[in-house]
């Protein structure tokens, strides 16, 4: 039995050794460049190495402690990464929405309404929109899928009986010119950005020209828990206007922090795996019972709104065309 307890522990110092270190040399290798990454991340594989080591040929006090003292260095390091508000953007992520409340008024700044021309290029536009919550008539939420069927970004879009639309889309805040990778927003590369835009820039940005699989799901939801799901909105667009913060693939993306904004509706509202499969929040919301299969948009092909929102209908907005029946 000795033996055996010491096997178990020489297998989990290694164990532990290789994940951070793999851990350690993800984080350098993202964060450093250059001739400073290459000297960090051979200093990692001494610190590695010397901590096996010790562990083997002297002592296991004496490996642990090296391998805790390399692993307070990178953290430490870690720590000083910080989000920021002023990078070089790219321009459709270079303005989060803010907002300014006075009573039942909310005036919503820096909304994108941009006229596209390609997936790219777009004649730039932003507006500011002022909205009463006593109009507040309806909550939408799209999913757009443009890969793997599993994972799809999420839109919720708040109606107002003017006629006005307002969509709230969490994504990351790209540099000009830099690509999103899951990993990098694993380790704080991208920054976390709360966009407010029409439905004729964001959702025809999709369904037009990256040619995405949209989904338009109307949300069952009371008047005051719909008051209470735009204004948690609000409060985040003010929080990152004063703050920035990192997006994270997991704890931070574009579901997750729409379900701890609907948590204030639901307290009691629980985890599940489909916040991460994304593609699948539909049959979450469902069994939730704010989505009815039997509602028109729901788990049936008439979701779909991509040939809607390709439709030529003359004198007919882009928020009523994807809304219309085929």
């Amino acid at each position: 039995m000795p033996r055996l307890m010491t096997v178990l522990a020489h297998v989990l110092f290694v164990l532990i050794l290789v994940l951070g270190s793999a851990w350690a040399a993800t984080a350098l290798w993202l964060h450093l460049a250059g001739a400073l990454r290459l000297l960090a991340l051979a200093g990692l594989a001494f610190a590695v190495m010397a901590s096996l080591a010790a562990r083997f040929l002297r002592s296991r006090r004496m490996g642990w402690l090296l391998a805790a003292f390399a692993a307070l260095l990178v953290g430490g390091w870690y720590q000083t990464i910080t989000p920021h508000q002023d990078r070089d953007w790219a321009v459709d992520v270079a303005r989060g929405v803010t907002a300014d409340i006075s009573g039942e008024t909310i005036t919503l700044g820096n909304i994108r309404d941009f006229d596209w021309h390609s997936e790219t290029e777009a004649t730039q536009r932003w507006i500011s929109e002022t909205v009463d919550l006593n109009d507040l008539e309806t909550v939408d939420m799209f999913t757009s899928i443009w890969d793997s069927p599993d994972i799809a970004h999420l839109l919720v879009s708040f109606g107002f009986t003017t006629g006005e639309h307002v969509v709230f889309s969490v994504e990351i805040r790209r540099e000009e010119g830099e690509k999103f990778n899951e990993i990098g927003g694993f380790f704080r590369q991208f920054e976390l950005v709360l966009i407010g835009a029409t439905e004729r820039d964001i959702v025809q940005l999709r369904t037009n020209y990256r040619q995405e699989q949209v989904r338009l799901y109307p949300i069952a939801l009371s008047p005051d828990q719909r008051r209470t799901m735009f204004l948690s909105y609000v409060t985040l667009a003010q929080e990152l206007q004063a703050a920035p913060r990192f997006y994270n693939t997991l704890t931070a993306n574009c579901t997750t922090v729409v379900w701890q904004l609907a948590h204030s509706l639901k307290p009691d509202l629980p985890l599940d795996w489909r916040l991460v499969l994304s593609g699948h929040l539909p049959d979450y919301l469902t069994d939730l019972g704010v989505v009815s299969p039997a509602d028109p948009g729901a788990r049936d092909a008439s979701a779909l709104i991509t040939l809607r929102a390709q439709r030529n209908l003359p004198g007919v907005s882009f928020s009523d065309k994807i809304r219309q029946p085929e």
